[in-house]
């Protein structure tokens, strides 16, 4: 029940990190008012670090923006080595130790 909702949760919140990187590409395009930068990050920090990556990467946005891009990878890293925690976490002893 607990990873059906976490998994629910995740993919909300990588669609909306993907969404507010379109929408702020747009809203770059035609001059008016961006999301901020601080708002694109916590979106990534909060689980949607893989939304924002593919956000970032297919519509070429802040791609080359520092310190913002080293930010949202330093953040993906992040995720990933909690993930791995996780299921490390959750793997049973091993029968040899």
């Amino acid at each position: 029940m607990i990873s059906s909702l976490v998994g629910i949760y995740l993919l909300l919140v990588n669609v909306c990190a993907f969404g507010a990187f379109a929408i702020d590409k747009a809203a770059a395009e035609s001059g008016r008012w961006r999301i901020p930068e601080s708002t694109l990050l916590m979106l990534a920090f909060v689980g949607g670090s893989l939304g924002a990556l593919i956000g970032q990467r297919v519509m070429r946005h802040k791609t080359r923006k520092q310190p913002f891009r080293a930010l949202l990878i330093a953040i993906a890293l992040f995720h990933i080595a909690f993930a791995i925690v996780m299921i490390f976490k959750a793997l049973p002893p091993s029968a040899g130790a």
